[in-house]
């Protein structure tokens, strides 16, 4: 297995602090490289500047594992629907065009059906209308959008992987969602971009569906999530989301060792890839540096 990271934090964090280093494809690369990570997962935030891709990618130094974009193609505002579907589909052909090997996303989910159940604005810290959520009736729609985009991605030989959070639009968010989905998406290049971070505050298993899923993990987001005991005795599952906060591998409730084991136990050999939303490591390029590398280390102690 190798270790990367997704790009998003660090230079989200370098343009928040006016920091140019690290707000480029070849700038990211070369701290990634000099610090011993493997791959990079490419985030939104960085532009699909194919002369500095082919120029990482040219000096062989690290792998580019994937690109990934997470949006509601799905959206009542047809407009904002039809850019992020456009902004999909390119990342497909350029990934293709380029020998990277896969492209992370979410589903879609039906606004009209599922109203106001995600919030993106940070600020917003009461998620608890997400209770509304059921999934399933956004399927048709879902399958009728990534039956095209399947083909598109079999085309340019590249794989689709379903980012499995909640907290976006999608609804490739637990094991029996998954089932239907590729009950209805048969598709070899369909997969999933496995994130146990997730199934912690979903109160799912995060390590029976590695065996289940064998075959469809295509990918692996290394997160951790805290629970506060003594919040969520107060609160239940239902008041807030306050009880329950993402944290880099080793801060939280995972058991990594035992879901490493499980990976390896499948044969899974691909990317590690750090996606870092702790808090704890945010407020500078300095600390979100840190929170990789603090993550990076904990992984390799246990692989």
């Amino acid at each position: 297995m190798r270790i990367g990271f997704l790009t998003n934090a660090l230079v989200e964090q370098s343009r928040r602090c006016g920091d140019a280093r690290f707000t480029t494809l070849p700038g990211v690369a070369d701290w990634a490289t000099a610090h011993g990570f493997q791959d990079l997962e490419c985030g939104p935030m960085l532009p699909l500047d194919r002369a500095a891709f082919e120029q990482v990618l040219g000096e062989r130094k690290i792998g580019i594992t994937a690109l990934i974009y997470c949006r509601n193609y799905l959206s009542t505002d047809e407009e904002e629907a039809a850019n992020h579907l456009a902004e999909l589909k390119k990342r497909i052909v350029f990934a293709g065009e380029l020998g990277i090997e896969k492209v992370v996303t979410s589903t879609g989910i039906d606004k009209r059906i599922e109203e106001g159940i995600y919030d993106r604005d940070p600020a917003v810290k009461d998620r608890a209308n997400m209770i509304r959520r059921i999934p399933v009736r956004s399927l048709d729609r879902v399958v009728d959008l990534f039956g095209p985009l399947t083909d598109l991605a079999e085309k340019h030989g590249v794989k689709l992987c379903f980012e499995n959070c909640p907290l976006m639009g999608n609804i490739a968010i637990s094991p029996v969602m998954w089932e239907r989905i590729f009950e209805r998406l048969p598709s070899e290049r369909l997969g999933l971009a496995y994130d146990p971070s997730h199934l912690v505050w979903e109160m799912i298993d995060p390590y029976a569906p590695i065996e289940t899923f064998a075959r469809r993990i295509f990918h692996v987001h290394a997160k951790d999530t805290r629970i506060d005991r003594e919040r969520l005795a107060r609160t239940g599952i239902l008041t807030d989301f306050s009880w329950w906060a993402y944290a880099i591998p080793g801060r939280g409730e995972l058991d990594w060792a035992r879901l490493l084991a499980a990976l390896k136990q499948i044969g899974y050999t691909g990317t590690i890839s750090l996606e870092h939303e702790d808090a704890l490591y945010e407020g500078s390029v300095e600390k979100v540096q840190e929170g990789l590398l603090e993550g990076k280390r904990y992984l390799e102690s246990r692989i």
